[in-house]
C-alpha cells in the first residue's frame, strides 16, 4: 500500500492512475453534457422512451464523474479544473448531435459507451491485483457503462423493428 512519501501501490505509478482518471474523468463530464443536451434535442417515434434513458444515463455519468474525481483526490491528485481540459484529456471526444432523430441520436450514444467500456476495462486491467479501490471503483463504473450500452442497444433495435414493420405494413 503507498504511504505519503511512496509514488508507487504495488508496482503501479500513482501519477499514471491519476492521469487515467483524470482522462476518464474528463469521458464523464463530456457524456453527461451529451447524454443532457441529446435528450433536450431529440425527435422522433418514441422519443419519450429514450429520453428517459437519456436523462438517467446523465445522471449516472454525473455520478461516475464525483466517484472519478473523489479517487483522483483520494489517490493525492487534482481533478481536472478547466472544461478546456476535457476536450484536451478526453479518451471518447464529444460529437455534437447533427441529426436529432432518436435512431441517429441512440447510435452515438451507443458507440460513446462502447469507448467507455473500452476506457474502464484499461483501467481495471491496469488495477487489478495492484490497487484494489480503484479498481473497485473502475469495476462498478463499467458494470454501469455495460448496461448502458445494453439498454441503448435494445431501445435502438425496438425502434428500428418498429419502423421496419410499419413500413412492411404500408407497402
Amino acid at each position: 500500500m503507498a504511504t505519503r512519501g511512496n509514488a508507487i501501490i504495488k508496482g503501479i505509478e500513482i501519477d499514471d492512475i491519476i492521469t487515467a482518471l483524470n482522462r476518464a474523468y474528463a469521458d464523464e463530464w463530456l457524456a453527461y453534457y451529451q447524454y443532457f443536451i441529446e435528450a433536450k434535442v431529440i425527435k422522433g417515434i418514441m422519443k419519450d422512451a429514450a429520453i428517459a434513458e437519456l436523462t438517467q444515463h446523465a445522471a449516472d455519468e454525473l455520478r461516475h464523474a464525483t466517484m472519478v474525481a473523489d479517487r483522483i483526490l483520494q489517490l493525492g491528485g487534482t481533478p481536472l479544473l478547466h472544461p478546456k481540459e476535457w476536450f484536451e484529456q478526453t479518451h471518447c471526444g464529444y460529437d455534437a448531435p447533427k441529426i436529432f432523430d432518436v435512431v441517429n441520436i441512440l447510435e452515438d450514444a451507443i458507440k460513446g459507451e462502447q469507448c467507455a467500456i473500452s476506457v474502464y476495462s484499461q483501467i481495471a486491467k491496469m488495477t487489478r491485483n495492484k490497487d484494489i479501490v480503484t479498481y473497485d471503483m473502475v469495476s462498478q463504473i463499467l458494470a454501469d457503462e455495460v448496461e448502458h450500452e445494453e439498454d441503448l442497444q435494445a431501445l435502438h433495435d425496438d425502434i428500428t423493428e418498429f419502423v421496419t414493420e410499419i413500413k412492411h405494413h404500408i407497402s
